[in-house]
């Protein structure tokens, strides 16, 4: 395509209304989510005690795949994100199958969370089989997503504010057991397990702790919002990654200094393991936090994945009767009830770890997608200025995404393979669909407008 606007040309219907600040909060908020919450502790029983190194690493692996998002979200400012930078790029089949994955990815973390959800936090107020308690949660939220939209982010925007004072509660509870003396710092050092290096330990824990910086690239949806996404929407992607990352390797220290490492590595509650170190804070208080960080990125989670079920159907990529809305609330029920159903299944089948796994595996495959994207996109001008990446960042952002993906278990291989493999035979099935006929068009899915000359099929 040679024209920069969002499809059907003439501007976006979309109102402009998102400035720098409200911007980098959005990010913020996404990224700083419940991940950090549960998976300390698996950060520490994979890379030791030093919690801190797996994090700084992965924050600056997500900085190189953010930078290429940048590039992507300002020059073609419009909304589809990774699906719409790689049809753009590649066409149609791997257009879809990002699209795919980026769904998947979005059923798997919800799944994770709802496990999560049962776990020890939980348990300070009743103890309850997890699988049950998936069940009931995600039914739950499925029941807030079908109220309304709303209601949905009115809800969101309190629980940010109650997960973040979570975190920085944490910081000061590890600073306060510092000074009084307490604190355990041999460990703060001390990469691996027993298993592998150091170069071993800080990978592996650095591909679980990938998850608590996911949630970035949902943000290239609202450069079509943004008033001056060329200098907006940077500013604020790298301030609020920035801001997160400075939180969670604060977060890392406080844990390492506030407990032992092998007590944090058993504990599906890590951080409620700093609150009882720390005393003083009531322990049902903070696993209340932690509980509102929970369900707040499975609620998140949750609207995006079934939006973007019925976004798909909608297009004719998944089956029609996910298109269905309630005629009051108008919402999309079917695909609600599907993405929750799905979700269901996965949380009763996959722990946290192996579910987190899963989930950085298939936003690796997105995440290359969008950096091979940048490379084959820059030969193409747009009539704007636009944030521009050096052509090296892009390539060390396929590199990264290469070597965390040597460190995910075969196990979790062998599950993320089911789900890519599934992806790319309904992308060869849509792109045969695409397929021009001869001497005619190709065939426009539903709700597509006419193709500006000089596309790539998307």
């Amino acid at each position: 395509m040679n024209s920069p606007d969002p499809p059907g040309g003439g501007g976006t219907p979309l109102k402009k209304a998102l400035t720098t600040p409200l911007l980098y909060l959005f990010i913020l908020g996404d990224v700083l989510g419940a991940g950090v919450y549960v998976l300390v502790g698996e950060v520490a029983a994979e890379s030791g005690g030093a919690v801190w190194v797996p994090m700084l690493t992965a924050l600056a692996l997500a900085l190189l795949t953010a930078a290429s998002y940048a590039e992507l979200a300002t020059k073609y400012p419009a909304a589809g994100g990774a699906a719409h930078y790689t049809t753009r790029a590649f066409g149609p089949f791997l257009g879809f199958f990002t699209g795919f994955c980026t769904l998947c990815a979005g059923l798997v973390a919800v799944a994770g969370l709802a496990r999560a959800f049962g776990g020890d936090y939980l348990a300070a107020f009743v103890t309850l089989p997890a699988a049950g308690v998936a069940v009931v949660f995600l039914g739950s939220l499925a029941l807030l997503n079908l109220r309304g939209i709303t209601e949905s982010v009115r809800a969101n925007a309190a629980a940010t504010l109650v997960e973040t004072g979570g975190l920085l509660l944490i910081v000061g509870l590890g600073a306060w057991i510092a000074l009084r003396g307490d604190g355990h710092y041999d460990g703060l050092t001390r990469l691996g397990t027993g298993e592998g290096g150091a170069a071993a330990a800080v990978l592996g824990g650095a591909v679980v702790a990938y998850y608590s910086f996911v949630g970035f690239e949902a943000s290239a949806n609202l450069a079509e919002e943004t008033i001056d996404p060329r200098r907006s929407y940077p500013r604020a992607l790298f301030a609020a990654l920035c801001s997160a990352g400075l939180v969670y390797v604060l977060v890392g220290l406080a844990a390492g200094i506030a407990v032992p490492t092998e007590r944090l590595a058993d504990s599906s509650g890590p951080l409620l393991e700093v609150v009882d170190a720390a005393g003083g804070v009531p322990h049902r208080l903070f696993s209340a936090i932690a509980l509102v960080a929970v369900a707040n990125g499975a609620l998140l989670t949750g609207i995006m994945a079934s939006r973007l079920a019925y976004g798909m159907a909608r297009d004719g990529l998944l089956p029609a009767f996910l298109t269905r809305v309630l005629p009051r609330r108008r919402t999309p029920w079917a695909a609600i009830a599907v993405t929750a159903a799905l979700s269901v299944l996965l949380a009763l089948t996959g722990d946290v770890t192996t579910l987190s796994s899963t989930l950085v595996l298939l936003l690796l495959v997105v995440f290359t997608g969008v950096n091979c994207a940048v490379l084959a996109l820059r030969h193409e001008a747009v009539p704007r200025d636009h944030f521009r990446v050096p052509r090296v960042v892009p390539v060390l952002g396929v590199l990264s995404c290469a070597v965390l993906a040597t460190q995910v278990d075969p196990d979790v291989w062998l599950r993320g393979l089911m789900v890519i493999g599934a992806g790319a035979l309904l992308g060869a099935l849509h792109a045969r669909r695409r397929r021009p006929a001869r001497g005619g068009r190709s065939r426009a899915l539903p709700g597509e407008g006419p193709k500006a000359p000089g596309g790539t099929g998307g």
